[in-house]
């Protein structure tokens, strides 16, 4: 059976497409955005077995992929999410709505592009859902487009996954092939940008829950320091003055107590630290998806762990916000209340941070605090300051 592999959201959005028969592959031809990236030892296995079966999230294989040679071939269809109907391939798509004029949509419709639309006769709104392609959430912009179909007199709504790669002429040029696929010959209208945001109430509503305020916004303020650099402390105090003023609920994601609850049995080798920070990133994130605030301190050494974190956040829709407690290991060292530094120094701990385990200093934190000679009070003002600069926070 060959080594199985769930991709990140983008390269599961370029596979479906693949598949469906509105891109070609294969993946990983020289100078395609067409991407698949496997981690060594998957990549290792997929190379012995020739290929690698892609699943979704839930374990459900999608498609087997040759390896290294990229080429795709579909197994089934993802079956789970929401909307799942709309998501039409190319053909089935001419099918049901062949002589249509076809309107890529990447954002609401606004009440003088609906006018405008009413014009052509009956349209197909192609919803480019991808990952990072939609000014929306893909699930408030197919709301808004079904709204905006029910508003002219002859419309239907397709959902393409077409995901953006950082990369505007590429993206530009996929966009091309993907929108002439589903078109099939039909004639193409393109939007113009909108002079201004006259929507129509109901879908002004979806816009408004979709992004709202940030201080309405999910949440996670994520401190990140060495051992002793005092990150559990300050976020302690932020969670103190959140509570002490009532308007929002917060919930605590600390090192040691996710140890205990989430991520008992795990060492503290760095696979597994590294396990241990994505679970407190994923939690976090999900409490972001509701709307709600958690606050994270644990050391969480690395850039690419972090990042991960960020993208968990983002994906989830919620903010990320990134404290650096930036205090000087010397002064870390100093403080070793629970003696780990002079364990680590005599080896009795290995792959300790800081000392036998590097610490990537974030050069993109929100905030960067040294809490060396100052009281509690004075460095969680900095971060204070910081939430409220970037209006997640106004604790007074």
């Amino acid at each position: 059976m060959p080594q199985q592999f769930s991709p990140t959201p983008r390269e599961l959005d370029d596979i479906e497409l693949i598949v469906s028969g509105a891109l070609q592959g294969p993946l990983n031809a020289p100078g395609s955005p067409l991407t698949l990236a496997l981690p060594d030892s998957v990549s290792e296995a997929a190379a012995a077995d020739g290929a690698v079966e892609v699943v979704d999230p839930e374990g459900l294989p999608l498609a087997r992929v040759t390896w290294p040679a990229g080429e795709v071939t579909g197994l089934s269809s993802p079956a789970y999410g929401p909307f799942r109907r709309l998501y039409l391939t190319p053909e089935q798509t001419r099918e049901a709505y062949a002589g249509r004029t076809v309107v890529p949509v990447t954002d609401a419709l606004t009440t003088t592009e609906i006018t405008e639309l009413g014009s052509l006769g009956p349209v197909l709104l192609l919803a480019l859902v991808g990952h990072g392609t939609p000014s929306l959430s893909p699930v408030a912009l197919l709301r808004a487009s079904l709204l905006a179909a029910e508003a002219l007199p002859d419309a239907a709504v397709v959902a393409v996954p077409l995901a953006a790669h950082d990369d505007p002429e590429a993206d530009h040029a996929l966009g091309v092939a993907v929108v002439e696929a589903y078109a099939g010959g039909d004639p193409i209208h393109a939007l113009a940008s909108p002079a201004s945001d006259d929507y129509p109430t109901d879908i002004a509503a979806i816009i408004d829950s979709d992004q709202p305020a940030p201080e309405e916004q999910g949440l996670v303020v994520f401190f990140t320091g060495l051992s002793g650099s005092g990150k559990s402390t300050l976020a302690r105090a932020l969670m103190d003055r959140i509570l002490e003023q009532g308007t929002r609920t917060v919930t605590s994601l600390d090192g040691d107590v996710v140890r205990r609850n989430l991520s008992a049995g795990l060492t503290f080798s760095k696979e597994d630290r590294e396990t241990n920070i994505r679970r407190i990133g994923w939690v976090a994130a999900e409490i972001s998806r509701h709307g709600g605030l958690a606050v994270c301190s644990p050391i969480a050494p690395f850039d690419a762990t972090r990042q991960d974190v960020r993208r968990y956040v983002d994906d989830a829709g919620g903010a990320f916000f990134l404290v650096h407690v930036a205090t000087p290991l010397e002064e870390c060292e100093r403080r070793d209340r629970k003696g780990l530094y002079a364990k680590a120094r005599a080896g009795e701990i290995p792959e300790f941070t800081g000392i036998s385990s590097p610490y990537e200093e974030p050069d993109d934190a929100d905030v960067r605090v040294d809490t060396t000679g100052r009281s509690i009070e004075d460095a969680l003002d900095d971060v204070i300051d910081g939430l409220r600069l970037a209006g997640y926070l106004d604790l007074g």
